[in-house]
């Protein structure tokens, strides 16, 4: 029957006589077979080459195809369910699902399913069995995809309030390159919009003609107008994701121009944006939830008083054109920038020679420098509110649920080594931002797991450097369909939580994992190859708290990128596995000491399937390989 179905299928295209390379190439797409072309040209020249000519015949195709698709890792496990072989009943797929799949809910309309979703031959579909053709299209689709697909769609409950969920967060969104010369483009916030990001950084700077703009104050990376920026927002802000964008603004611009840029807010997001507290009502004791808000923006900058008394402001209407002053010691200070580059808050011309980020002793009297903030911008704030982090028992005493602290990874680190417990105390109260410290020239990034360890929610990182760390990023935010909020562990949210990530404690799920690396199939070929060539090694890392820390590596297979097999089990004993991510990375064995990354899949350990599993691969750039994939089973109990 199988025959029958190809031969119907290819004849077509057969009807002039034998096929190119091109005619080779079409006829896969139709056939919505996933090839890399240096793969494919390698096998098309192998066939040719057993006969003279460059076009080839249906049996020639017929090989081609089969090289491509047909795995022999996969026809063995076909052909220890398939009763003769060549078909699976649905009675014998049901039990594939439940033994090897670990499906144990799976029922015969389960199988039934399946078989209609994804058997190509009607005559075997009608029968309700599957062939080898189908088995393939089932194992290489979303739903045999290592990444749990019940995941890739919003499962998490969304009603807790906003300082509750890790929320996707990006630095600098503006720069597409370094920050001392790149250039600014409004592609930053397209780009990470579309990637789900869910609180995005904007610098504002003085412009001409009274237009604010956006760019790395002091340096020379280029300009971009903050109106431009806005209309890009108010076009993308959405796309991804339904759950609310925050908008942190670097604020640097007079109260003149401040108040262009509450225009721009008001009149081009409109309705979307968020200036009043939901309902009228302030809640002092709890944030408003992702599900409550969700189509709203929220403005995150200083902001002049209370909220009520931005309300009965925005009632009156009668206010434009004021601006009051905000000491410094009430907003964020600027660890973005190294510190002879600091930017001049205020327009006095105040000595800045020995003024330096390390606060006087307590007994001097310091001038507190003042910023001007026009009230019809700092009326925008409302769950956002800038505030400049003192400590911790300050902030338990002082601060309100509503207001923010944005803190340097520098400060950051050192108060999670130091204070763990009362930083995670912090984290259950209040949404804190982590962002990359200023030396940080060429914008890359630091690693933001040791910042979701103690529930920070906001790790912001530079989108446009790709790595690992961006990578982590990815695979956490690929969890509860890719919306940019992910619900923190209760451990994390529980205000009285004795949990720290090196003192786990009760708060232990142990996770036993085992990985069998089976093999890989059509990956990228090695940069140094003139064919398909590569020595592909796998390295297996997990990140989580320190303990959990491992990486585990393959042995390298010779010159194979096309089909090469490991069959190696790597074992993991994961103390957190709520906190945990697992990152595949395919490397080619260049020498002892050199290798080149070929491709690389991150995801939360607790969005892991069980059983056969196919890991898809994605490149430097964050875009996937279409055709690469790793196969693998994975057990965990």
């Amino acid at each position: 029957t199988s025959h029958t179905w190809f031969w119907s299928l290819i004849q077509n295209d057969f009807k002039n006589g034998n096929i190119d390379l091109d005619g080779c190439i079409r006829l896969l797409e139709k056939m919505q077979v996933n090839f890399d072309e240096d793969h494919l040209k390698h096998i098309f020249k192998k066939t040719i080459d057993k006969h003279s000519g460059d076009i080839i015949s249906m049996d020639d195709f017929r090989a081609i195809y089969r090289a491509l698709v047909h795995r022999p890792e996969f026809e063995e496990l076909f052909k220890a369910y398939s009763i003769d072989g060549n078909i699976l009943p649905d009675g014998q797929l049901l039990k594939f699902l439940a033994k090897e799949q670990f499906q144990t809910e799976a029922n015969e309309t389960t199988a039934l399913e399946i078989i209609m979703k994804y058997e190509p031959i009607d005559e075997v579909r009608k029968r309700r069995q599957m062939s080898f053709e189908g088995f393939i299209r089932y194992l290489n689709s979303d739903e045999c995809s290592i990444f749990k697909i019940q995941h890739k769609t919003v499962y998490q409950d969304m009603t807790q309030p906003l300082c509750d969920y890790f929320i996707s967060s990006s630095h600098n969104t503006y720069l597409i390159a370094d920050q001392l010369m790149g250039p600014s483009h409004l592609w930053g916030y397209t780009s990470a919009l579309l990637k789900g990001c869910r609180c995005l950084e904007i610098d504002c700077w003085d412009g001409h003609n009274n237009e604010p703009i956006v760019y790395h104050g002091h340096t020379l990376t280029s300009k971009i107008p903050f109106r431009s920026v806005i209309h890009v927002i108010d076009k993308y802000a959405f796309m991804s994701s339904p759950y609310p964008l925050v908008l942190s603004l670097e604020n640097h611009c007079s109260p003149k121009q401040q108040e262009v840029m509450a225009h721009c807010l008001k009149s081009i997001l409109g309705d979307k944006l968020l200036s009043a507290p939901l309902g009228g009502e302030v809640d002092m004791m709890r944030l408003p939830s992702p599900e409550a808000l969700k189509f709203k923006v929220l403005i995150k900058n200083k902001k002049v008083g209370t909220l009520e008394q931005s309300m009965l402001r925005m009632e009156e209407e009668d206010y434009v054109g004021e601006a009051e002053e905000v000491s410094d010691s009430d907003v964020p200070s600027d660890e973005d920038y190294p510190e002879d580059m600091s930017p001049v808050r205020s327009r006095s011309p105040s000595k800045r020679k020995g003024d330096r980020r390390s606060s006087p002793p307590p007994q001097k009297k310091s001038k507190v420098r003042k910023t001007k903030i026009a009230l019809a911008l700092s009326d925008l704030v409302v769950y956002t509110k800038s505030q400049k982090f003192v400590g911790f028992e300050h902030s338990l005493q002082h601060q309100k649920c509503w207001e923010n602290n944005s803190i340097g990874e520098s400060q950051a680190r050192k108060l999670a080594r130091v204070s763990a417990s009362q930083f995670i105390a912090h984290t259950t109260r209040f949404i804190t931002r982590i962002y990359p410290k200023g030396s940080r020239m060429k914008s890359s990034n630091y690693n933001p797991q040791e910042f979701w360890n103690i529930g920070c929610q906001m790790v912001a990182l530079n989108f446009q450097t790709p790595g690992t760390y961006m990578e982590l990023q990815d695979g956490k935010f690929l969890d509860n369909g890719g919306c940019g909020y992910v619900l923190k562990p209760a451990f994390l949210r529980d205000r009285n939580t004795t949990f720290t990530p090196r003192n786990v404690g009760a708060h232990s799920r142990p996770m036993s994992l085992s990985i069998r690396l089976i093999s890989g199939h059509q990956l990228p070929p090695s940069a140094m190859s003139k064919t398909n060539k590569a020595d592909p090694t796998v390295q297996i890392e997990i990140y989580g708290v320190p303990e959990d820390q491992a990486k585990k590596r393959s042995s390298v297979v010779k010159s194979n990128a096309l089909c090469p097999k490991w069959n190696e089990t790597f074992s993991f004993n994961i103390q957190v596995p709520e906190l945990a991510m697992i990152r595949f990375c395919v490397e080619d064995e260049v020498s002892l000491v050199n290798k080149e990354f070929l491709g690389q899949y991150t995801l939360p350990v607790m969005s892991l399937n069980t059983g056969y599993r196919s890991i898809p691969l994605i490149s430097k750039d964050g875009t996937k390989l279409e055709s690469a994939s790793l196969f693998a089973h994975v057990w965990f109990y």
